[in-house]
């Protein structure tokens, strides 16, 4: 009599919510293991988010400030004659630039280099602070997009007479910040008006005391050459104007006169930010990749450790592969977790940055996918040979070891 024949033995399928569940399983079993082991990553992956944060951060505080101030000024100085000495701009520098066409605003300020700033009369002298004097007129402030913190600026009212606006760190080091305050300019009592916010597009004069023109003449001895020229120009012709601002302030020595454009300055100071934000990237991968190696070895522990979990299931019908997936899970779940552990704290250690800068808080999307993405490789690589190790454990050999 033929004996019916038993359907052959079919191990059942794990889908993806069941190697969730038992990857979550096996973390749930060592908390404070997963709790180190996902450290490491999630320091690798603060660090990287927090650097690419900071950098967008800072670049859209740069794109906010030229969009505010604008990138069409120009500044004029005097350079060096050919026989090397300090060349002077004419007094007339102001009103002929003026009658370039596309020029809209131009204010200029004029050095006075005997002038010493001193925040009382028992200060011993040279101690000034390295805060300079210099002259200006009412234009000064709508030119530079200076704006004023405490007080007023300077008017008509005032040019003539005894009166001083201090930039934000000449403010600071001379620590005067109320009107009506005396300070000693040249041997002279000055009466504090004014403190500036400082000015991104004309940082010079974040550390000077101004005064009025016709003052600085009638009690520091000012010679009224000015020194530095502000040009406000048409967005379309800032170009044209550049190539004739030379000539047009000092037509009988145009290659002694320095003409730059500030708002390049801060575009290089971004880029070389962006240069030390390659390096700092380069740190946080190597420490992504140490906490990768953490991964691995918590991993490799845990199979060691779970021999004779391993040959229980396999002795109750679970296949190789299934073994290799649980452990795979386990990696990756364990990596999920530090990398978005990491990617929270990036984010709120830029932030505060930011915060604290006054800056915008900017963290690329893609940072958080690459930060993700990483951080997935990590975990595949890192659970690989362990899941292969614990796949090709005999169950007999499984089971009878302690």
């Amino acid at each position: 009599m033929r004996h019916a024949r038993r359907p052959a033995f079919r191990p059942a399928r794990l889908g993806l919510a069941d190697l969730v569940r038992l990857g979550g399983t096996g973390l749930r079993t060592r908390p404070l293991r997963v709790f180190l082991s996902a450290l490491g990553i999630a320091i690798g992956v603060a660090a990287m988010t927090a650097v690419v944060g900071i950098s967008s951060s800072s670049r859209a505080e740069v794109d906010r400030l030229l969009d505010e101030l604008g990138t069409n000024m120009l500044k004029v100085a005097p350079g060096e004659t050919a026989t090397g000495q300090q060349a002077k701009l004419p007094h007339e520098t102001v009103p002929m630039i003026r009658r370039i066409g596309p020029v809209r605003q131009v204010a200029s300020a004029g050095a006075v280099p005997d002038a010493a700033v001193y925040r009382n009369e028992h200060i011993p002298e040279g101690r000034t602070n390295s805060v300079g004097v210099a002259a200006a007129g009412p234009d000064l402030l709508p030119t530079t997009g200076a704006e004023i913190r405490l007080g007023r600026w300077l008017s008509t009212a005032t040019d003539r007479y005894p009166a001083v606006v201090l930039g934000a760190k000449a403010a600071q080091r001379l620590d005067a910040y109320t009107p009506g305050t005396r300070l000693r300019l040249g041997g002279e009592w000055f009466a504090l008006v004014g403190v500036l916010r400082p000015v991104p597009l004309a940082p010079e004069l974040d550390e000077t005391a101004l005064v009025g023109w016709d003052a600085a003449r009638t009690y520091l001895g000012f010679d009224g050459h000015p020194t530095t020229v502000y040009v406000r120009a048409a967005d379309d012709r800032v170009k044209s104007v550049w190539n004739v601002l030379s000539a047009t302030a000092n037509p009988a020595t145009p290659g002694a006169v320095l003409v730059s454009r500030p708002s390049d300055a801060l575009a290089a100071r971004e880029a070389t930010e962006s240069a030390l934000t390659g390096l700092l990237l380069g740190l946080g991968g190597v420490a992504l990749l140490v906490g990768g190696v953490g991964v691995g070895n918590t991993m490799v522990i845990s199979v060691l450790e779970r021999r004779p979990e391993i040959g229980l299931r396999r002795a109750l019908g679970a296949t190789s592969g299934q073994i290799r997936g649980q452990f795979v899970a386990e990696s990756l779940l364990l990596s999920v977790l530090g990398g978005l552990g990491g990617t929270l704290l990036g984010t709120l250690i830029t932030a505060a940055y930011a915060t604290a800068r006054g800056w915008p808080t900017e963290v690329p999307p893609w940072a958080s996918g690459v930060a993700i993405g990483t951080t997935l490789a990590i975990g595949a690589l890192a659970g690989l040979y362990p899941a292969l190790r614990a796949g090709r454990l005999p169950p007999t050999e499984a089971l009878t070891s302690s």
